[in-house]
């Protein structure tokens, strides 16, 4: 009998997407045709999750044996024991794509270096006979291509990932010993000099990545800086070649963009760790690497890979590898999360005019260092355990005690009841009870996604207190608090007065085509919020908008309407009454349908006008119908975090944020305080039952205890 050799499958996961899936996929079946004994099982797992998804699976040891990620996050991976340090040759790969994949730059291998991403310059030949070297060069070259219509050059001016490159032209860095540089002199110069791209007119005000692709496929942009995913974006026919980054006439230096290493990860708890990192090495060695940079196009870090004059030479790949030379790896450290935002904000204030650079760079400092500042000191559990177990106790007997004061203990003691209340016990338990508990729970706790510490009230305290913000401050709970109300009261009531009046209008008898003002009256709400949401912050665009369009048609002037809080609320609160007056209409025409005709009747008999009729008859009976609604819409409402998120996005400088959307940005975008967000969670539900409370007390309908 022939022994049968033992099969160590490795499950490998990626968030590879059309040419890259493709080449991986590729080499996986070569791998797989070369090692029969240890094949390899691809998982192409979102984007959007991927990051997640490792932190939910890893631990628990239902994570994959290796994975492909980029490099930034490995100071937080590492921290959180997600990524085991390698053992690695290095002497075939690029220079500059292995130091990425150390700490900080030093220390062992996290991963094996495959591939790297940088921006660079993208240029239409139709337009530009060669690119401009320097950044002299550029504004001279932006004087003969510009017009009122056209710009010379179109890029995200707003994301400091694409900022980065003329920091480091400047000759400045982001973070130094895990402190942020931000107002260093060479950041200031670099954000003086993007502050004179706009007031040149180089750059459109406002920018996108789907304003860059249109701009550039159009031929209204001659240049633009953009990655190699940009490749994808690019209409067939439109002639265009891909160069470096300029270099800054006043320093010399070459603008050099942050550099991302995608790399091929081993966790701690794989299970064939030793065949997957052979796997791993062989995916980023010269078979592999030829592989996916001609199927999947990948600029890849194997050196003996662009000896190949068809990849060397390839007009898609070649230029990124000149741009390597000029790139600076995107810092590792856990830090670095914690600048993205208050740098973003320092440049979209400059960019609009609102700030001086060295004001808002050294403001974006000073709230790095607030996201970065030490954990609070370890509390005692005791007095907090002793305090939960009493507080249990007390509302298990009160809810006992109400369940004896009532007809329900007897109607839930019939065995017949409990199939029935089951299936909504559980899924209450499973979606309400146990979610909430664990969210009180963190409040306690400092937590960064790798770290506990119980600190006891500290979190309440701190938020409370206005430790960090003074209260006049954008990032303020009490700021956040009135802007939340003030969001609510308006919306609610534009929903309860433009859905009350088209009932009444669709109400009366004499319009034709009723049926079908309904139908398409109800369309905004049928629409899912997140794709109106886009739809409407692409219509308050600064320059492309068709708001500022129809504005210009007027003879008025174009607004920017995410540059100031009024505006941008005001933004936000038409997206959000577009999506909210169907509901209300829609209650209020079941509600008019039940009020009696010859209630009316009489009263017009008895000579009241239609003012009248409305204003004593049927608002007096419509009020009681639309009072849940109006509660139930004033809930939806407070919590209405796809809106503000996605249209204004807390412009400016997080001053339209409301409650949720300040909750989430502690969680994800500010050092990842998941202690004091679940705090913040906490607050709103005790701001939303005080005011279910509220409105119970002013309901006319509602019963006496």
């Amino acid at each position: 009998m022939i022994p049968q050799l033992a099969v160590a499958t490795i499950v490998l996961w990626h968030s590879y997407h059309a040419d890259e899936q493709r080449g991986v996929e590729t080499a996986v079946v070569r791998w797989n045709a070369l090692h029969p004994e240890s094949p390899v099982e691809p998982q192409a797992i979102p984007v959007e999750g991927f990051a997640g998804k490792l932190q939910a699976a890893i631990p628990r040891g239902h994570g994959p044996d290796v994975f492909i990620a980029a490099h930034e996050k490995i100071g937080d991976w590492a921290r959180g024991k997600l990524i085991a340090p390698i053992d690695l040759d290095t002497s075939g790969f690029l220079p500059g794509t292995v130091d990425a994949l150390r700490l900080d730059g030093a220390g062992p291998l996290y991963g094996v270096p495959l591939a790297f991403k940088s921006v660079a310059l993208f240029y239409r030949t139709d337009q530009v006979s060669a690119p401009p070297s320097t950044t002299d060069e550029l504004f001279a070259l932006c004087t003969k291509v510009k017009t009122p219509n056209h710009w010379c050059l179109a890029y995200e001016a707003g994301s400091f990932y694409h900022h980065a490159g003329w920091v480091h032209g400047e000759g400045g860095v982001i973070l130094r010993e895990g402190a942020s540089q931000l107002a260093s002199p060479e950041g200031v110069r670099a954000l003086a000099f993007v502050r004179r791209l706009v007031d040149e007119g180089v750059i459109p005000d406002e920018t996108s990545g789907t304003v860059v692709t249109e701009l550039f496929n159009s031929g209204r942009a001659a240049l633009a800086i953009n990655g190699p995913w940009f490749l994808g974006d690019i209409r067939d026919g439109v002639p265009f070649a891909i160069a470096p980054l300029p270099i800054m006439s006043d320093t010399g230096k070459r603008a050099a963009p942050l550099l991302t290493v995608e790399a091929a990860m081993i966790p701690p708890s794989a299970a064939h760790p030793v065949e997957a990192l052979a796997f791993a090495r062989w995916l980023a060695g010269p078979e592999g690497a030829h592989i996916r940079a001609t199927i999947g196009r990948q600029p890849v870090t194997d050196a003996s890979t662009w000896s190949d004059p068809a990849i060397a030479s390839d007009p898609r790949l070649a230029p990124f590898r000149k741009q390597l030379d000029y790139a600076a790896p995107m810092p590792n450290a856990p830090a670095m999360q914690a600048v993205w935002e208050p740098a973003q904000q320092a440049l979209r204030r400059v960019l609009r005019g609102a700030a001086e650079p060295r004001a808002a760079l050294t403001e974006a400092d000073r709230r790095v260092a607030i996201a970065l500042r030490p954990p609070p000191p370890e509390a005692s559990s005791t007095p907090f355990t002793i305090g939960a177990v009493l507080l249990s106790a007390i509302i298990a007997a009160w809810m006992i005690r109400k369940l004896r004061a009532t007809s329900v203990e007897r109607s839930i003691s019939r065995a017949s009841a409990w199939p029935y209340l089951a299936p909504a016990m559980l899924a209450m338990l499973v979606l309400v009870f146990i979610p909430f508990a664990v969210g009180v729970g963190m409040s306690v706790y400092f937590h960064d996604g790798v770290e506990w510490r119980f600190v006891g009230l500290r979190n309440f305290i701190d938020i409370l207190g206005a430790r960090d913000f003074p209260v006049t401050d954008p990032l303020s709970f009490y700021f956040t608090l009135v802007v939340t109300a003030l969001w609510t009261v308006v919306n609610v009531a534009l929903h309860v007065l433009i859905g009350a009046s088209l009932a009444l209008l669709l109400r009366d008898p004499l319009l034709r085509l009723r049926a079908v003002y309904r139908v398409l009256l109800i369309v905004p709400w049928a629409v899912p919020n997140y794709i109106t949401a886009l739809i409407w912050k692409g219509m308050f665009h600064r320059q492309f908008g068709a708001i500022n369009g129809l504005l210009k048609l007027l003879g008025l002037t174009p607004v920017s309407w995410f540059s100031q809080f009024s505006t941008a609320f005001a933004a936000n609160v038409t997206t959000n009454v577009w999506l909210g007056f169907p509901f209300m209409m829609v209650v209020t025409l079941g509600a008019l349908g039940n009020i009696p005709k010859e209630l009316e009747e009489a009263a017009a008999l008895d000579g009241a006008t239609r003012w009248q009729r409305l204003r004593h008859v049927v608002m007096p009976l419509l009020g009681p119908a639309l009072l849940p609604a109006v509660i139930l819409g004033a809930v939806w409402t407070f919590n209405m975090f796809n809106i503000v998120f996605l249209v204004s996005g807390g412009e400016p400088d997080g001053a339209t944020d409301i409650l949720v959307s300040q909750a989430y940005r502690w969680a994800f975008t500010r050092g990842h305080r998941y202690g004091y967000a679940a705090a913040y969670a906490v607050l709103i539900f005790v701001v939303l039952v005080g005011q279910s409370i509220l409105a119970r007390r002013i309901s006319p309908t509602r019963e006496e205890d």
